[in-house]
């Protein structure tokens, strides 16, 4: 009876260590920022964000070039107002104050405009870079058999990672990988 208790117990002892085993799953962290801040497709998207948002730039400056021109225009009006001609004079600083108002409008709706514009072309230009690093951190880990990756970027605000002491860095491999070759979408 002493036997079969201590085989059982040494089997019940085996099978939860390999339980155990089993349950320990390998896990990775990957730094993003330094990743993106790597690639050549990263920089040509900044560039050409940065052109974006200076033609939008441009554009608003115009509207409110404009708008000065016009306000200074009225300004100078004014002063010459006298009594023999206020009556005309009043009717076209009415008309320029109306005309200044539609200006003001029309700078914010562009101010807005520009700004979906800008974050629509954001969108453009960075989603399939950030599909092609994705999808190559999933195929490194998989290549690594990590179960876990966990994104350790600064601009990530990644407040929930207090503190890392091992895990499997797999940054230099996935960027290695995208310098050297085009991303494969992982499997799921």
């Amino acid at each position: 009876m002493k036997k079969l208790l201590l085989v059982c117990s040494f089997a019940s002892e085996l099978f939860l260590t390999s339980n155990f085993v089993k349950a320990q799953q390998k896990i990775g962290h990957v730094n993003s920022d330094e990743i993106f801040d790597n690639l050549s497709e990263t920089k040509a998207a900044d560039a050409s964000l940065n052109t974006f948002t200076k033609t939008k730039q441009a554009e608003i400056e115009k509207l409110i070039t404009t708008y000065e021109t016009k306000l200074k225009a009225g300004q100078e009006k004014e002063k010459t107002m006298t009594e023999a001609n206020k009556e005309v004079l009043i009717k076209e600083l009415t008309a320029t104050q109306t005309e200044l108002e539609a200006l003001g409008k029309n700078i914010e709706a562009a101010r807005v405009k520009a700004a979906q514009d800008i974050s629509k072309k954001q969108a453009e230009l960075f989603t399939p870079i950030q599909k092609k690093v994705a999808a190559m951190i999933s195929a490194v880990a998989k290549e690594k058999g990590l179960a876990y990756v966990f994104d350790i970027a600064a601009s990530q605000g990644n407040s929930n990672i207090a503190y890392m002491d091992g895990g499997e860095d797999i940054t230099a491999t996935v960027k290695s990988k995208l310098t050297t070759s085009p991303a494969k979408p992982a499997g799921k």
